[in-house]
C-alpha cells in the first residue's frame, strides 16, 4: 500500500467520507484513485465503477460528489479567510448547493431516490490548506463528471451534467489562479487504464 509520502496527491487520502451509500463508496474509490495518480486519473475509475448502473446511479454519484464539494465550501467560510478568497468561496459553495438541488430533483424526476448526504471530514485549517485542496477537489469533480458522462443514457441527464461539468471546470480555473497555477496546463487530461487505476486504490477502499 502507498503511503502518505508516495501518494500523488495525498490532500485526497486525508478526506473523510462516512457513508454506506453505493454513491459514497464509489467517491471512496474516485478519491483514492485521485491520491494514488492524480485528478485525471479519477475517470477512468467512474466510467468502470458505474458501467453497470443506471442513470439514478449515477445522478447518485453526482449528487454525493456535490454534497462533497456544498460541505468542503461550508467548512471553509468557517476558516476566517481573506475577503476576496471568502467571497470566492461563498459563490463556489452556492453554486455546489444548486448543483445539490437540481440532482436531488433529477434523481426524484427519473423514478428515484436521492442519496443520503454523507458525513465528512477535510484536512484543512486554514487559507493555504484551503486553497490547496480546492484546487485538487474541483480537478478530481471534472474529472469525475468526465468519467461519468459516457455511462448517462438520458439526453436529458447528459445535458445537465455536462452544464455542470463546464461550472466545475470554470471552479477549477478560479482556483488555480488564486494559487498562482496555470488555469488549463494541458491540451488534455492524462489518465491511465482502469486496470491499472483500480490495482493501486484497491488497498485505500473501505465500506
Amino acid at each position: 500500500m502507498a503511503t502518505d509520502s508516495t501518494l500523488a496527491v495525498p490532500e485526497l487520502s486525508g478526506i473523510e467520507i462516512h457513508g454506506v451509500t453505493r454513491g459514497a463508496f464509489i467517491m471512496r474509490g474516485a478519491l483514492a484513485a485521485g491520491a494514488v495518480y492524480g485528478a485525471s486519473t479519477v475517470g477512468p475509475f467512474v466510467t468502470r465503477a458505474l458501467a453497470q448502473g443506471g442513470d439514478v446511479e449515477i445522478v447518485n454519484f453526482a449528487l454525493t460528489l456535490e454534497y462533497l464539494e456544498t460541505d468542503f465550501y461550508e467548512q471553509a467560510i468557517k476558516l476566517g479567510l481573506s475577503n476576496d478568497v471568502m467571497t470566492l468561496a461563498k459563490q463556489i459553495g452556492n453554486h455546489e448547493q444548486q448543483h445539490v438541488d437540481a440532482l436531488t430533483a433529477t434523481a426524484k424526476q427519473l423514478g428515484g431516490t436521492p442519496a443520503k448526504k454523507p458525513m465528512f471530514t477535510f484536512p484543512i485549517k486554514d487559507e493555504k490548506s484551503f486553497l490547496k485542496l480546492a484546487q485538487v477537489l474541483e480537478d478530481t469533480g471534472v474529472s469525475a463528471y468526465n468519467g461519468a458522462g459516457p455511462a448517462i443514457k438520458s439526453k436529458e441527464v447528459l445535458a445537465a451534467a455536462g452544464s455542470i461539468v463546464q461550472i466545475e471546470a470554470r471552479h477549477a480555473a478560479l482556483i488555480r489562479s488564486l494559487n498562482g497555477a496555470q488555469p488549463a496546463p494541458d491540451a488534455f487530461d492524462k489518465t491511465l487504464g482502469t486496470s491499472e487505476v483500480l490495482s493501486a486504490v484497491k488497498p485505500f477502499i473501505k465500506a
